[in-house]
């Protein structure tokens, strides 16, 4: 690159500076998860199935920021697979709980560790504590006090 670009205006901008460390997360965690045959946004629903939430695919969508046929899609691939069921939510007939299947939960045990491994990797330049502050910071901007 030419010039040095840590001066610009936009390398002050926290929303910059939050997408850009996420497309650098994103592109080594997609890289590693090869190794276990997944993607980050596949990741990301495996994740979520495993969870102790129960959500649902219009939660996944929400909480993922994605469109709910995107969501339908990954969860397909990932029921395919064998990875997550789907099955009526008992609150409310019309919506589909997606649930993580034994082999789902081997699956994203295996995949956890590649994606702690990448995370370690994109935030190298923090202390320990540094990223302990940084997870804490970004959890009250998304979720709140």
């Amino acid at each position: 690159m030419n010039g040095d670009l840590s001066r610009s205006p936009l390398a002050h901008e926290i929303e910059f500076l939050a997408i850009k460390l996420f497309s650098m997360g994103t592109r080594r965690a997609n890289d590693a998860l090869l190794s276990v045959s997944l993607r980050v946004r596949l990741y990301s629903v495996l994740a979520l199935a495993n969870s102790d939430a129960h959500p649902t695919q219009r939660d996944l969508a929400e909480f993922l920021e994605l469109d709910p046929s995107q969501i339908v899609a990954l969860v397909t691939e990932l029921e395919n697979r064998g990875l997550v069921i789907r099955e009526i939510d008992p609150s409310d007939r019309r919506s589909k709980v997606v649930t993580a299947t034994p082999r789902g939960a081997k699956l994203f045990e295996e995949a956890r560790a590649v994606t702690g491994n990448a995370e370690s990797e994109t935030l190298s330049a923090l202390t320990s504590d540094e990223q302990a502050a940084l997870l804490r910071l970004l959890r009250k901007a998304v979720f709140g006090a």
